[in-house]
């Protein structure tokens, strides 16, 4: 079977399996992703065991599994399909439910990359719908050597754009910490989204005793933030919790923006606290990491210490122009440890970061900025 598309500018297709008990969902999204000439369905499965047995023979680069699943579940079948085919990214198919949530978080710890919430009755899933836009962009971003998306744009086309993008490191320039930077930051700020929980996870593990507050926003729906904040807790032994409207922001503790709300920290009764901010979204993202961004740095000016982590999009690269002009720092994690280099990739391209770090790096790095040592 020919792994490429016809005609003088063919680009490789990008061969996805769909595991779902539901054989008229599983037809709804082929029919959508397969209307992009670049998606090419290899395999459907109706369980995990079905689904294993298709990846030791398909390999295909992207499996989107559904959770809850008779036979075997997503859950169980998740390290299994990896193992039968290490190199396949799997995205998990869930619903917007807090038992949804939690396994979806499980899931990431196994390998997972990305979850996608199923379409409600009433949400459009037709050809030309945002859900078809979202999952297509996802795919392609996922697969950056089937497909080139323009660096330049700040809006994730959901067509070919041009031919395959080089294998070679990216090249950007570092810079000096600032004239204007002085001592250690009063607040840390971090922005991530598409494989983000994990990196997370691994950064924030460093973060115990920090005597600042740490705000984090995640591109996730709501439910989902909530677990996430759970897990880092559980995770770090660092206090963290899912922002809400008032609540106090106090030193050593996380709070990480709700889905469907922006997050900003404003100063009140002597304090800091949480403002949530219903406004549209920003870089097609709601919660956005510029809002939040802006809030702290219109507090702390150059003493607010910004973090990138793996994520679509270039959403944080608006606020992170405004940091470093206000004389704050801003480092980003690499493209070789990003699940893509989306977020990360716009800062360090646009020369904002004193430091492009591989994952297992950053964490350590910003415990030496915060506290010394």
């Amino acid at each position: 079977m020919s792994n490429t598309l016809s005609g003088p500018s063919a680009l490789k297709q990008i061969h996805v399996m769909l595991v779902d008990d539901s054989a008229v969902l599983r037809g709804a999204l082929a029919r959508i992703l397969e209307s992009d000439p670049l998606i090419k369905i290899v395999a459907s499965a109706s369980n995990g065991e079905m689904a294993i047995k298709a990846a030791e023979t398909k390999h295909p680069h992207i499996v989107v599994l559904d959770i809850e699943m008779p036979v075997m579940d997503g859950l169980t079948a998740l390290p299994k399909i990896l193992q039968a085919s290490p190199k396949s990214k799997v995205i998990m198919f869930s619903s917007l439910t807090e038992k949804g949530a939690t396994v979806s978080l499980k899931a990431f710890a196994l390998g997972a990359v990305e979850c996608i919430v199923k379409p409600s009755s009433g949400q459009s899933v037709a050809e030309g719908s945002d859900f078809q836009k979202n999952m297509i962009a996802l795919f392609k971003n996922l697969t950056p050597d089937h497909v080139r998306i323009a660096p330049e744009s700040s809006e994730i086309p959901s067509k070919i754009s041009a031919a395959p993008a080089p294998k070679a490191a990216t090249i950007f320039t570092l810079r000096s910490d600032p004239a204007a930077y002085k001592g250690k930051p009063a607040i840390v700020a971090i922005g991530s989204s598409t494989g983000g929980p994990n990196a997370l996870f691994s950064v924030l593990t460093h973060f115990k005793n920090f005597d600042v507050p740490i705000v984090i926003t995640q591109h996730m729906p709501a439910t989902f933030t909530k677990i996430l904040a759970d897990h880092i807790q559980q995770k770090t032994g660092v206090e963290a919790h899912e922002g809400a409207d008032g609540m106090a922001v106090e030193k050593g503790k996380i709070y990480v923006a709700p889905g469907g709300f922006h997050m900003e920290i404003v100063r009140q009764d002597a304090g800091l606290r949480v403002r949530l901010n219903n406004g549209p979204p920003e870089n097609f993202c709601k919660p956005s990491v510029d809002p939040m961004f802006r809030s702290v740095i219109d507090l702390f000016g150059n003493k607010v210490l910004g973090l990138i982590l793996t994520g679509m999009g270039n959403d944080g690269i608006g606020g992170g122009k405004i940091l470093i002009e206000k004389g704050g720092r801003m480092i980003a994690q690499d493209e070789a440890t990003s699940v893509v280099w989306g977020m990360p990739g716009a800062v360090a391209k646009a020369g904002l970061c004193s430091a492009v770090l591989p994952l297992e790096e950053i964490g350590p790095w910003m415990r030496k900025a915060v506290m010394g040592f």
